[in-house]
């Protein structure tokens, strides 16, 4: 029980059935296995495409996935959350009702001994004035408020257009974007002292030494693609595995 998982961009509500059914059973599987080996899970982000929190009313098609968490903390296996870009605001619900902590932003943690920067990796180029300015419209207390009273359906449909607003924004080039990872965390290597920047957003699974030759770059991937990755961090050891 010595071993940290870690997960980004399932983007569960995104997709067909099918293959939303698929991504529900391999989460279930790697439940499974965090559960037998692991003492902690991480997800990076964008788990969920869209999520809308009421105040006596809890989404359904996410019940599957609430119950899996639930059921890894019932068993002492703490869970942190780092919302994105797609699951922009999870207001108290996770941490109150789950026990699952909630993240915003970039979070330095220490792990094991190893040093790691943890971010979905949305919002860190702080030149995209119009990307700023949809996080402080979707994150505003008021607004989550005003849409918190609507009736059910129709603020989750609301939710679920922000979120293709977000996809429309930044999806255009996921190589550019993880380009722009990579070099973000080669700066900050520059400046901090840490042994892994793990992030997700632009999709684009991969690793990579950054240039003070001892920091180390991951993406995590997603699962929409039809594939299922994940990272573990074990005995000072990060390896990219494969559902």
């Amino acid at each position: 029980m010595s071993k940290s998982f870690f997960v980004s961009d399932i983007h569960f509500g995104l997709q067909a059935g099918q293959e939303e059914s698929v991504k529900m059973e391999r989460f279930e599987k790697l439940c499974g296995i965090i559960a037998e080996e692991g003492d902690s899970l991480y997800m990076v982000g964008d788990i969920l495409d869209y999520w809308m929190e009421f105040r006596h009313v809890i989404p359904k098609y996410f019940d599957g996935f609430l119950c899996l968490l639930k059921g890894l903390v019932r068993q002492g296996i703490p869970v942190h959350y780092y919302a994105g870009n797609h699951d922009f605001y999870l207001g108290d619900f996770f941490d109150r009702s789950l026990g699952v902590q909630t993240w915003y932003g970039t979070q330095e943690v220490v792990i094991k001994g190893k040093r790691f920067v943890i971010t979905h990796g949305d919002g860190l180029d702080r030149s995209d004035i119009g990307y700023r300015l949809f996080v402080k419209l979707v994150r505003n207390r008021f607004n989550v408020s005003l849409l918190s009273h609507l009736q059910p359906d129709l603020a989750i449909a609301i939710m679920r257009k922000f979120s293709r607003l977000s996809r429309r924004h930044g999806g255009s080039n996921m190589h550019r974007e993880a380009d722009f990872l990579v070099q973000y965390a080669d700066a900050m290597a520059g400046e901090k002292d840490f042994d892994y920047f793990i992030c997700g957003h632009s999709h684009v699974r991969g690793r990579k030494k950054l240039s003070n030759a001892r920091s180390e770059y991951i993406n995590l991937g997603t699962w929409i693609n039809g594939a299922y990755p994940y990272g573990v961090f074990e005995e000072g050891v990060f390896s990219l595995k494969q559902l």
